[in-house]
C-alpha cells in the first residue's frame, strides 16, 4: 500500500531537507509550514508593515484588517461564540500564564485545582505556582495503563473544593485523546472552571468549542503548519469576564492618567503592546491552508501513517512503547538502550526524532523513565520517510545492543 502524501510538495522545507539527507518526524514539536504561510509572512512584510489597531494610514487599515481576519478565522475553525471569544497569546504556554494570573482572585487557601499525571509542563506548572502562591492543594489525576485518564478515580477526585480543571486534549507523549467528554462535566457539576491544553489535538482535527463545553481551550500556531511566536486562547464570555488585567502597556488602556487607568476587556484587554502581527496573519493563512484540504483523507493519511509506525515498532524485538497511541505520534524506549544514544545515533543517519523528558519530567518519573525516543507524524509525511526511520533504527540499534 502506497503512502504518498499529496500535501508534501506544498511544504517547501521537504526539499530543503530532503536535499541535507534529513527525514523530519519531529511535528509533534514544530511543525513545517506550506508555502501560503510564506508567501502570507512575505505579502505582510513586502507590502509595507504597520502596526495594528493605532493608525488610519492605509499600511495599518491593511494590517489591522489582516489581523483581525485572523481573529474571525480561528472563531470560525473553534466554532467559538463571537470572534471577541479568541486572544492571541505567545503560545499555550502563555495563554496558560495567562489564565493562571488572570484568575487568581477566585482563588482561596484550601482550594483545590485539578491536573492530570500526564500534562506537559506548560499546563502543570502555572498551576502548581498558583498553588503555591494561594495555598491550594494541587490534585493530580491518575491514569491507566493505556495512558488515559481513569475516570472512576477523577469521580472521587474532583469534589466540592475543586476550583479548576486543567487537563490536555492529546498528551504529546502517549499521543492518546482523553476522555473531556465524560470528564468536563464532572468539573462543571462542581462549579468549576475548566481549562484544556489543545496544542497537541488542535492539530488533528476540528474542534467544536461550544460543543466541548470547556470554558477555555489554547493552542500554539507553530505546530499547527503556521508561524511561531503567536499562540490563541479561546474563553466563553463569561468565563473571559471573570480575568483580570496581568500585562499592562499600550492598545489594551482604554484611557490613562499618570494616576490611575481604564483597561479594555476581551480580547484587546488581554493583548499589551504590539503583538506578534505577521505570525498573526501567517496563521490564518495556515488556517486558511487546512480548510481548503479534504479533511477526511488528512485523516485517512495520518492513521495509515500512523498504524505503520506502530507496527514498525512492534515488529522490533526490546522495543517498549509508551501507552496506546492513538494517532500521530508514538514515545518508546529501547530494554538497554539509553535514549539519549538512541537518539545521536539517529541524528547521524539523518533522522530528526526527540528525546528526553518532552517537557513531561512526572509523567517519565511516573514511568520509572528518565526519557523515551518520539517520532511524531505531520500530513506530509509518507511511507518512505518511516522505511528511512525504521532502517536508521535497525543499524542503532545494531550497534548498541
Amino acid at each position: 500500500m502506497s503512502l504518498t502524501s499529496p500535501w508534501r510538495s506544498d511544504f517547501p522545507a521537504l526539499s530543503a531537507l530532503a536535499a541535507e539527507g534529513q527525514t523530519y518526524l519531529d511535528s509533534a514539536a514544530t511543525a513545517q509550514k506550506p508555502q501560503a504561510v510564506l508567501d502570507a509572512l512575505l505579502g505582510y512584510y513586502a507590502s509595507g508593515a504597520a502596526n495594528v489597531h493605532r493608525a488610519q494610514h492605509l499600511p495599518g487599515e491593511r494590517a489591522t484588517r489582516a489581523f483581525e481576519g485572523t481573529r474571525t478565522h480561528v472563531a470560525h475553525w473553534l466554532n467559538a461564540a463571537s470572534p471577541a471569544e479568541v486572544l492571541f497569546t505567545r503560545g499555550t504556554t502563555e495563554a496558560i500564564n495567562l489564565l493562571a494570573y488572570g484568575l487568581e482572585h477566585l482563588f482561596h487557601p484550601g482550594d483545590e485545582i485539578v491536573v492530570s499525571a500526564l500534562e506537559h509542563h506548560a499546563n502543570l506548572l502555572p498551576w502548581q505556582q498558583l498553588a503555591l502562591r494561594k495555598q491550594l492543594k494541587l490534585v493530580v489525576l491518575p491514569l491507566d495503563d493505556r495512558g488515559r485518564i481513569d475516570l472512576e478515580r477523577a469521580r472521587t477526585l474532583i469534589g466540592p473544593r475543586t476550583r479548576l480543571v486543567a487537563v490536555s486534549q492529546l498528551s504529546n507523549v502517549l499521543g492518546r485523546w482523553q476522555p473531556l467528554t465524560e470528564l468536563l462535566p464532572l468539573a462543571r457539576s462542581q462549579g468549576a472552571l475548566t481549562v484544556v491544553d489543545g496544542a497537541q489535538g488542535a492539530v488533528h482535527g476540528r474542534h467544536d468549542v461550544q460543543a466541548l463545553g470547556c470554558d477555555f481551550y489554547a493552542f500554539s500556531s507553530h505546530k499547527l503548519y503556521g508561524p511561531d511566536g503567536v499562540g490563541v486562547l479561546y474563553g466563553r464570555s463569561d468565563a473571559l469576564a471573570r480575568l483580570k488585567h496581568w500585562q499592562f502597556g499600550g492598545e489594551m488602556v482604554h484611557t490613562a492618567t499618570y494616576q490611575t487607568a481604564d483597561f479594555h476587556g476581551a480580547p484587546l484587554g488581554f493583548e499589551a503592546g504590539t503583538p506578534a502581527i505577521a505570525s498573526v496573519i501567517g496563521l490564518g493563512a495556515a488556517l486558511e491552508y487546512l480548510n481548503s484540504l479534504d479533511a477526511a483523507a488528512v485523516a485517512g493519511h495520518e492513521a495509515a501513517l500512523h498504524a505503520k509506525l506502530l507496527a514498525g515498532l512492534a515488529a522490533r524485538d526490546g522495543v517498549h512503547l509508551l501507552g496506546e497511541p492513538q494517532l500521530a505520534l508514538a514515545s518508546f524506549t529501547i530494554e538497554g538502550v539509553h535514549n539519549a544514544d538512541l537518539a545521536h545515533l539517529l541524528t547521524e543517519q539523518g533522522i530528526a526524532v526527540r528525546a528526553g523528558h518532552h517537557c513531561a519530567m512526572p509523567l517519565m518519573q511516573n514511568l520509572g523513565l528518565q526519557g523515551a525516543i518520539r517520532a511524531s507524524l505531520g500530513l506530509y509525511n509518507d511511507g518512505e520517510d518511516l522505511e528511512r526511520f525504521f532502517s536508521a533504527l535497525d543499524k542503532a540499534m545494531e550497534l548498541l545492543r
